[in-house]
């Protein structure tokens, strides 16, 4: 009785472990607010927050300066599993940003083919 217990104990221990071993992709990970570092711009670097959310198995959302005023919306969205790629206005530019993720929190990326982007998750 006593190996029983301890036997269901293990599975239903390794059970929880694999649930939270499973990872967000897509939509579901890029969903929420993102603060974004842009290195080496001719303005020097520049940060950005992008609030992203999840419209079905997409993404739509804006784009906002560090106080949180909107510049610009979204367009031109394409997501795949670990990536996301987008454009928006700035500063009277159209520009295109491609992130993809790092880890649960944190993603990289480029700023118009030019720029590394490290972003971080809001929460």
């Amino acid at each position: 009785m006593k190996k029983t217990a301890i036997i269901l104990t293990g599975i239903l221990l390794l059970g929880v472990l694999n649930a939270g071993a499973q990872s967000k992709a897509g939509a579901d990970y890029f969903a929420g607010k993102w603060s974004v570092l842009f290195k080496g711009t001719p303005n020097g670097d520049a940060r950005m927050l992008f609030l992203l959310e999840q419209k079905n198995d997409s993404i739509a959302g804006v784009a906002q300066d560090t106080t949180g005023a909107e510049i610009s919306k979204l367009t031109d969205v394409t997501l795949k599993d670990n990536e996301i790629a987008f454009s928006f206005t700035a500063q009277g530019y159209n520009v295109n940003l491609l992130l993809t993720r790092k880890d649960e929190d944190h993603v990289t990326g480029s700023l118009m083919n030019m720029f590394d982007a490290e972003g971080e998750r809001r929460k």
